[in-house]
């Protein structure tokens, strides 16, 4: 996992340095890094043409050592106040250095001309550095160099978009204890337990409790994600369904009446590792009262999806939820706005810490950027997101995948974030126009596979 560095984070770690560090040494590590990524992206200096937009803080200092440094590599360099003209005009590259991420009001940016590249330093000009907002109309990079640790306003919002490609240079100074982190593949296998050589199916059993009759879409695509996700066994229960209809016909039936079903759940649950509940199970105030009693009276971890979140109600105080067992809520936005009052705004990570500490259960909030937070305030992130994935039933797979990571031994903070990152990553390996939510399982299976192949060959 990578840290992400909040602007008063990274302030912190600015100031502690300059104990030891001088900052010209600082800034011209940082030139350093940023003239690198320049010359990459020119493919050499000498005739190039390169305007740098230097402001008058750190970050401007930034710019105009590395256009210092372009100078001397042979580029034709010119550096410019970022008010001091509407536009510029032929360049080969045009270095962003306007403002850092602790700048606040507006920043109109210079017009650029067309298939002009950008490389922005340490953030785009008026993108903030906390929620990825932009504030005015900064320039688009194409590329962007930040120092130490990623910015949350590189990873959300419109930040993400207009940030381009981010690279993270190390300038010698250390991010400290990070309270935000990135997901990557390799945490997968790091932290997903392999199969016990002598274990068996019920080591990493999943009871999924979801679905109604004439609605068990949403109860097969979450079995079977939890299957293909390598849970041992799935014990799938649709309240008032009929056992001669499994949506999933690998999972194993559970009978549940149509309504009062939270005491068989409970009794359905007792070998397994995991319980996931809610899509598809409908709104009735019956369902409300059983997901309630299920969700206080379960002794397994459990993910609570979809009409499950409609069942806990509005959460604030003294009614978090109430809960034996650690508890993963999963909303996308609407579904926040039910349970909070509001909807998340552009900062996600923020908004999950919210939920999580009202709600006193791990929060995942669903996204492009989805951020995983716990009640004392720490949060992963997964950048896997997709336009792909925008499609009736994603959703239901993601919840069915959690409870697998769960039941094989993953934390209940960790398994959400896994879980998201190996869904769009899944994701990516399906059609590009056209995938539906079936399609995901299988491809959440293959991807696993290959993470495995690569940790027994690598």
């Amino acid at each position: 996992m990578k840290p992400v560095l909040t602007v008063a984070e990274m302030q912190a770690v600015d100031a502690a340095a300059q104990t030891a560090v001088p900052l010209a040494v600082l800034v011209d590590r940082a030139a350093a890094a940023v003239a690198a990524e320049a010359l990459a992206m020119m493919g050499g200096a000498y005739g190039r043409r390169v305007v740098v937009v230097a402001g008058k803080g750190n970050n401007g200092a930034d710019g105009r050592v590395a256009a210092a440094r372009l100078a001397r590599r042979g580029a034709r360099v010119s550096v410019t106040d970022p008010v001091a003209g509407s536009g510029i005009r032929a360049a080969d590259l045009v270095i962003d250095a306007a403002f850092g991420t602790g700048f606040h009001g507006e920043y109109h940016g210079p017009s650029v001309p067309e298939r002009t590249p950008v490389l922005a330093v340490d953030i785009p000009s008026g993108v903030r550095g906390d929620t990825g907002e932009a504030a005015g109309s900064p320039i688009p990079a194409d590329r962007t160099v930040t120092f130490v640790a990623a910015k949350p306003g590189l990873i959300q919002g419109a930040g993400r978009t207009l940030s381009g490609r981010v690279s993270v240079a190390d300038i010698g100074l250390s991010p400290g204890h990070a309270r935000i982190h990135t997901v990557e593949d390799a945490d997968l296998s790091r932290l997903v337990p392999a199969r016990r050589g002598d274990g068996n199916k019920w080591d990493a059993a999943v009871l999924v409790v979801a679905g109604s009759p004439g609605m068990s879409g949403a109860a097969g695509l979450c079995a079977r994600a939890a299957l293909r996700c390598g849970a041992g066994m799935v014990r799938l229960g649709v309240p008032g369904g009929d056992l001669a209809e499994s949506p999933a016909p690998e999972a194993v039936g559970v009978h549940l009446p149509g309504t009062d079903w939270a005491g068989a759940a409970l009794e359905a649950a007792q070998r397994c590792a995991a319980i996931v509940v809610g899509p598809g199970l409908g709104r009735d105030p019956s369902t409300v009262s059983d997901v309630r009693r299920l969700v206080a009276s379960a002794g397994i971890p459990l993910v609570v999806d979809a009409d499950g979140l409609f069942a806990l109600g509005r959460l604030s105080g003294s009614s978090a939820v109430q809960a034996r067992a650690p508890v993963v809520l999963t909303p996308h936005d609407g579904e926040y706005e039910r349970l909070m009052g509001c909807l998340p705004g552009e900062d996600r990570m923020e908004a999950s810490r919210r939920l999580a500490a009202d709600a006193g259960a791990i929060a995942l909030l669903k996204g492009p950027t989805t951020a995983v937070a716990r009640p004392t305030g720490e949060v992963l992130v997964g950048l896997t997101g997709s336009p792909r994935l925008a499609t009736a039933g994603t959703g239901d797979v993601l919840s069915g995948m959690i409870g697998a990571f769960l039941a094989r031994g993953v934390t209940p903070f960790e398994a959400p974030a896994l879980a998201a990152h190996a869904h769009g990553r899944a994701a990516d390996q399906g059609a590009a126009v056209g995938l539906v939510a079936g399609d995901l399982p299988d491809l959440v299976s293959s991807f696993l596979s290959s993470l495995e192949q690569q940790g027994r060959h690598g």
